[in-house]
């Protein structure tokens, strides 16, 4: 069966048909990354994740990290595919070449990331957070900082990582334990433990650099009293060489449900009284700091969710065409009924279409969000700048947690597609399954991304983002209108639309009166909602990009524009009518969760 990771024809289609990435080349910006060029790019990435990534994720996944003495070894044969990787320039895809970056577009590099977390998110974890880890000191650090650093980190040839939790302090990280201390020379001298850090140690790089949380002697309690410090696993000379070890100890690795191709470690930092760290950025703001790599980290566990979902259809549909087993219904009671393949069975179809409008929808999303990050490099003035901000803050929380939500569902419909055999390692349904929970779990649960939605992002700024997000909602739906064949969906995203705005501003008002914790138990739900709106109006600017191409098209691409327009309708025939239940529901309020009496449930 041919394994894939990715519909490139409908990356081709978003990309330069429905958001005209290629426009950003009239940017001095970006100026070298016309239509020719991304495609070209596009290509190496694909070659990469295929050729290289792909191959050794099974591999990885089986044979897993190891701690021994103190070291932690991973799947060997991850160590080629990030040699190609690093050479490729892919770790710092969108930063300034002067320190390893390819200064290519967000939503190029958003592309690409598809490709290699549909191929190994295992590995990719690895350079993803050393890049994360990058963009910390490229953001706060002090130029002698960037010098000892940055490089290293874009380039590859260090690695990076993100240690916020601790065994109490999980979501709640005001309540870390972590210390630091001040020593005569300006360094810090740093005490304590971390858990849940992914890529926490390996053997990929000469070092390892740690952004840590921790509270200065002295500091406020709660998160006012975090800073943040680059804790390298090996100290740094001041001519850039590797020094001697800075007491960061590997205590242990999570047996875990998937991912196990990355090191997911336990971190002793200053057990023998000798681990230095730097501070970063001002004392007491560490967590503004982190924000920064958290955002990022946020929009990448946004891309691991959609990028197994992709697989994982795609996997599906070449499954299902080649897959013969049982009669077309309609030649049942023919004489000498012949198989076909079960894409041509009415239910595996309708999970076929079922995983398609989400797929289609997410790479939707996850462009559009990504061409938000261009737009504000590109903005003409200062106004138009904090739009596309305002957009790009409201739509984070989204991106993560429906996102993954849905993804997760993707997949357990892709084993479905499989039958018995998508239960069994010899195909790679299962582990995209089982690698894409975590995604919903981690760099905040969903239930606390409902909470930032619902929270901080729905009034920010008074609520002009929320209200810029339902005016190009309507922008479209205006020129759906205009299309005869797409009037009648139009009408039903605009009852959507319509219905959004009226239940943000219930759940907002709820929020700030004394029914407040009525309105967070059902935050989920609201982002549950948020998402299916968004998910259908971007499916009306696929159709209402496709459907003017289809009479003129050639055959191929007739079938492919007119795949938009049906799968749009599926959406919003089906899919929505549930989500204006559930906003009629929520306007009415569910007070039954926090009636529940605690006792009620099971000692």
């Amino acid at each position: 069966m041919a394994q894939s990771i990715a519909d490139r024809r409908d990356q081709e289609f978003v990309l330069h048909e429905m958001l005209n990435a290629a426009d950003l080349a009239s940017h001095e910006r970006f100026r070298e990354f016309n239509k020719k060029t991304m495609d070209m790019v596009l290509t190496e990435a694909r070659n990469l994740a295929v050729k290289e990534l792909l191959p050794v994720s099974k591999e990885g996944d089986e044979t897993g990290c190891v701690l021994e003495n103190g070291k932690v070894a991973i799947p060997p044969c991850f160590h080629r595919a990030y040699k190609l990787f690093c050479e490729g320039e892919w770790v710092a895809m969108c930063d300034d070449p002067e320190f390893g970056g390819q200064g290519m577009p967000r939503i190029l590099s958003m592309a690409a990331g598809e490709l290699f977390t549909g191929a190994n998110c295992a590995f990719l974890m690895y350079p993803g957070l050393t890049h994360g880890a990058g963009k910390l000191v490229e953001e706060f650090g002090t130029e002698d900082q960037k010098k000892k650093y940055l490089e290293n980190l874009y380039t590859g040839k260090w690695a990076g990582t993100m240690c916020l939790t601790e065994p109490e302090a999980g979501s709640d990280v005001g309540n870390l334990t972590t210390i630091a201390k001040r020593n005569e020379d300006g360094t810090f001298s740093i005490t304590g433990s971390k858990i849940f850090i992914s890529g926490g140690d390996q053997d990929l790089t000469e070092n390892i650099i740690h952004p840590v949380l921790a509270r200065i002697e002295g500091a406020p309690a709660g998160t006012k009293g975090i800073s943040l410090f680059l804790v390298p696993k090996y100290r740094v000379n001041e001519d850039g060489t590797i020094g001697e070890p800075n007491d960061v100890t590997c205590t242990g690795l999570e047996e875990k449900m998937g991912i196990h191709g990355n090191a997911t470690a336990s971190l002793a930092f200053g057990s023998k009284g000798n681990c230095i760290g730097e501070l970063l950025g001002a004392e007491n703001k560490g967590m503004k700091a982190m924000f920064v790599m958290m955002n990022e980290a946020r929009l990448g566990v946004g891309l691991q969710g959609f990028g197994f979902a992709s697989a994982s259809y795609v996997n599906a549909v070449n499954y299902a065409k080649e897959r013969i087993q049982g009669t077309d219904l309609t030649k049942i009671f023919d004489k000498d009924p012949k198989p076909v393949a079960i894409i041509n069975h009415p239910d595996v179809k309708r999970q076929l279409l079922h995983m398609k409008a989400y797929v289609d929808g997410m790479r939707s999303l996850m462009y559009f969000t990504a061409l938000c990050f261009d737009k504000v490099l590109t903005a003409a003035d200062e106004t138009d700048k904090e739009t596309w901000q305002g957009l790009i803050e409201l739509l984070i929380p989204v991106v993560k947690g429906y996102i993954t939500d849905r993804a997760f569902e993707v997949c357990t419909q892709g084993v479905q597609v499989f039958g018995g055999y998508g239960f069994i390692s010899e195909y790679p349904q299962e582990q995209l399954l089982r690698d894409c929970k975590i995604t919903s779990i981690y760099e905040g649960t969903n239930g606390i991304q409902a909470m930032d939605l619902l929270g901080r992002k729905l009034g920010l700024k008074k609520g002009k983002p929320f209200m810029d997000l339902l005016t190009r909602m309507n922008q479209t739906i205006a020129a759906a209108k205009e299309i005869p064949e797409l009037a009648d969906m139009a009408v039903r995203v605009e009852t959507a639309v319509n219905k959004l705005g009226e239940t943000a501003m219930h759940m907002g008002m709820t929020a700030m009166s004394e029914k407040v914790l009525d309105a967070f138990a059902v935050a989920h739900p609201f982002l549950d909602v948020t998402g299916d709106v968004v998910m259908a109006w971007l499916e009306l600017w696929r159709a209402v990009t496709a459907q003017p191409k289809i009479g003129s098209a050639k055959k191929k691409d007739a079938a492919f524009y007119q795949g938009q327009v049906t799968t749009a309708k599926y959406f919003i025939q089906w899919v929505l009518p549930a989500t204006l239940g559930k906003m009629e529901a929520l306007k009415g309020n569910i007070p039954a969760i926090m009636e529940m009496p605690e006792d009620a449930f099971p000692a």
